[in-house]
C-alpha cells in the first residue's frame, strides 16, 4: 500500500491561508496530500483576520518556523513545503533543518546574507517601516500599496479583485527581522544554506515582481553554492508577487509540479 506524499503550503505577509485553495485542488487531484495551515495566531477566515488583527500580531519568524516544525513532527512523513513570500524564506529554513522532503521557495523573502535592497522593495514594504510601534502590530495595506506590492503585472481590476478576496493583516516583526537579518549573528532569517543533505530546493521568481525582484532571489541563489544539495532557479519574466494567487497561478503551480516530479518525488510513496 503506498499513501500519498503530503504538500504543505506556507502563505506569506497579508495573504491568508485559503489563497492557496486552487494549489490545494490541483495538488490533491494529483495525487498528494496537501494542506495549508495559517500562522500561529491566523483565524480561520479572511473576514476574521481582518477583524481580529491582535491576534496575528508580534508573531516573528522563529515562532512561524516552530509552528510549521510542530505540524510537521506531528504529520509522521516529511512533507514538500511551498511557500509565497515570507512562507518561501519559512520554507528554506525548515528544509535546511532536515523537516521536508524539498521546497519550493516562490519569490521568497530575502534570507540573512543577501545584500540586494531594490528601491521597489523598500516602497513595498513602507506601510511597515514608516511607524517603529509596527514590530509589534499586524499592519493592513490599502488596495492601492496592494497594487504596487502584489498587483502591479495584473490589470488593477484584477488587482483590486484579488486584494479583497485574500488580503488580511500582516505581523509587522518578521519584516523588521529581516530588514536587520545581515547586523545580527543570530538573526531568525538565518538559513542553513551549507546543508548538503537536504532535500531538493526550488527557487521561483517573478520579473516583474516589486516586493521580491529577481536580483533578491539570484542573491539567494548564490548563498547555496557551497551546498551539494539540487538548488534550482526559475524565473517567470512577466509575473509580479501575485503569481500564486492571479489568473496565472497555474502556470507556476504546473511548473512546481513538473519540477517535483523530476526530483522523484512523486503524489505517493
Amino acid at each position: 500500500m503506498t499513501s500519498p506524499t503530503p504538500v504543505l503550503f506556507i502563505h506569506g505577509l497579508w495573504l491568508h491561508s485559503t489563497s492557496w485553495q486552487p494549489w490545494i485542488g490541483l495538488f490533491s487531484d494529483e495525487g498528494y496530500a496537501p494542506s495549508a495551515p495559517g500562522w500561529p495566531g491566523d483565524p480561520d477566515t479572511v473576514e476574521e483576520a481582518r477583524q481580529n488583527p491582535e491576534s496575528i500580531a508580534d508573531h516573528g519568524i522563529d515562532d512561524v518556523v516552530e509552528h510549521y516544525a510542530s505540524i510537521i513532527r506531528g504529520m509522521g512523513t516529511l512533507p514538500i513545503l511551498i511557500g509565497h513570500s515570507f512562507g518561501g524564506m519559512i520554507a528554506q529554513k525548515l528544509l535546511g533543518q532536515d523537516l521536508a522532503a524539498a521546497a519550493v521557495a516562490i519569490d521568497a523573502a530575502q534570507i540573512k546574507g543577501v545584500l540586494p535592497l531594490p528601491l521597489s522593495a523598500l516602497r513595498s514594504t513602507l506601510p511597515v517601516f514608516k511607524n517603529p510601534a509596527n514590530k509589534h502590530r499586524a499592519v493592513s495595506l490599502t488596495a492601492e500599496q496592494f497594487r504596487f506590492a502584489f498587483g502591479n503585472a495584473v490589470s488593477e481590476e484584477e488587482s483590486d479583485a484579488l486584494f479583497a478576496q485574500w488580503t488580511m493583516p500582516a505581523p509587522g516583526k518578521p519584516l523588521f527581522e529581516a530588514a536587520a537579518a545581515n547586523f545580527n549573528p543570530h538573526s531568525p532569517a538565518k538559513v542553513d544554506t551549507e546543508n548538503s543533505g537536504r532535500g531538493p530546493l526550488l527557487l521561483m521568481s517573478g520579473g516583474k515582481d516589486h516586493t521580491v525582484p529577481e536580483t533578491v532571489t539570484r542573491a539567494t541563489l548564490k548563498q547555496y553554492r557551497h551546498s551539494e544539495a539540487v538548488t534550482d532557479f526559475m524565473n517567470f519574466p512577466d509575473r509580479g508577487h501575485s503569481l500564486t494567487i492571479d489568473s496565472g497561478w497555474r502556470e507556476v503551480a504546473d511548473e512546481a509540479l513538473a519540477w517535483l516530479r523530476l526530483q522523484g518525488l512523486e503524489a505517493s510513496r
